[in-house]
């Protein structure tokens, strides 16, 4: 029998709009919290145009990241508007918002007004650069974020342009650390009766995606390099092209790179002193990965990753994005979420990876359409 939603006593006021904190709020209302998305009159959230493709009118990135709210619009410059929000914010456990710095603050809508009406509110700002520092009031975009952060320097081929991630990582990743502070936050106002102010950064979110990158260069102080699909720590640790196409091997110790020396047929490298162990590994990649990759254009992609789990080294195929979402084991975990939209029919969603076994992340609600949920509110 599945228990009560986990955050079934949580009412989030959502005044993000756009990624990281539409993200963060469906979260939250994937574990139960009752989400309310405010938006703006006639026009709402900037991703209801962010398009083609579209569905009845409304955009596949809008429907992505707004399951399980309720749609109310309204405009906070007016008085009367703002007074009706006022009163929601009264009742709420969480206020989520993603505009410049100081700009609620103008409308009477800041941390300190608020707090002095709810004592309890969580109230949680993701910004470009945080609520401090030279930057603040800079626009942030996860573009930005990863040219900014590091990340792009160090991904793409080691002689091409630097590249982006080929999703918005920086936004994702700030708003799943939106969504930690919020219930850690919740953790705390149980034991107090206390809500807080949250203040997240999208550059520094991003940064925290260069993990050991960036402690290399902390601790060394070298410059960190692109390795293309390389791995500045791990050889061999990367893609490799095969007869007809490409695949991914990590042998992430010296028992699983003996095994694959052992698998190609070529032992002897495994014992060779410039590859025995990892750091010789890393040290002499330029002489180690074209033997490999030599060796690797014999036999087809499937041959080698069937050889290569028969072996217990681990592998996979580099999948496109089609082939993701028909792959058999994605389907028997039931990662693909459908339900009723008003106007769309029958519509799917990727699922939520977060798999408690008494109170798990559900689908309650479709994608509300502009406005839908106005009277009940």
């Amino acid at each position: 029998m599945i228990m009560e939603a986990a955050l079934s006593d949580v009412l989030v006021i959502d005044l993000s709009r756009v990624l990281a904190g539409p993200y963060c709020t469906m979260i939250l209302g994937d574990l139960g919290a009752t989400v309310i998305k405010v938006e703006q009159p006639g026009k709402g959230d900037d991703t209801r145009q962010f398009g083609p493709p579209y569905i009845a009118g409304e955009s596949a990135y809008y429907l992505g990241l707004n399951r399980n709210k309720l749609s109310i619009t309204l405009d906070f410059t007016r008085e009367d508007d703002r007074q009706r929000l006022l009163e929601l914010i009264k009742k709420a456990t969480v206020l989520v918002e993603n505009f410049r710095p100081g700009t609620l603050a103008r409308y009477g809508l800041g941390y300190e007004d608020l707090r002095a009406l709810n004592p309890g509110l969580i109230y949680c700002s993701i910004s470009g650069y945080g609520q401090t520092g030279p930057y603040a009031q800079r626009a942030g975009y996860d573009f930005v974020a990863q040219a900014e952060s590091g990340i792009m320097a160090v991904t793409g081929e080691v002689d091409g342009e630097p590249m982006r991630v080929g999703t918005p990582v920086g936004d994702l990743t700030a708003g799943t650390f939106a969504c930690i502070a919020i219930l850690t936050a919740l953790r705390v106002r149980d034991r107090t009766g206390r809500g807080q102010y949250i203040d997240i950064s999208l550059l520094e979110a991003t940064i925290t995606l260069l993990g050991n990158v960036a402690s290399n260069h902390l601790i060394s102080g070298e410059e960190a390099q692109r390795y293309g699909n390389g791995h500045p720590n791990i050889v061999p640790y990367q893609a490799f092209r095969t007869r007809d196409g490409y695949i991914v091997i990590t042998c992430g110790n010296d028992r699983l790179f003996r095994s694959l020396c052992r698998l190609l047929g070529r032992e002897e490298l495994a014992d060779d002193p410039r590859f025995a162990t990892n750091p010789q590994r890393v040290r002499n990649r330029e002489a180690l990965i074209p033997i490999l990759q030599e060796l690797l254009l014999t036999k087809d992609s499937e041959s080698w990753l069937h050889e290569l789990r028969e072996a217990g080294i681990p592998c996979g195929a580099i999948n496109k994005v089609s082939e993701v979402f028909s792959d058999p084991h994605i389907q028997a975990r039931g990662f693909v979420w459908e339900c009723e939209h008003p106007t769309a029919g029958t519509i799917k969603l990727v699922g939520s990876p977060l798999r408690l076994s008494e109170t798990p992340a559900r689908l309650y609600k479709a994608p509300p359409l502009l406005g839908e949920d106005n009277d009940k509110v």
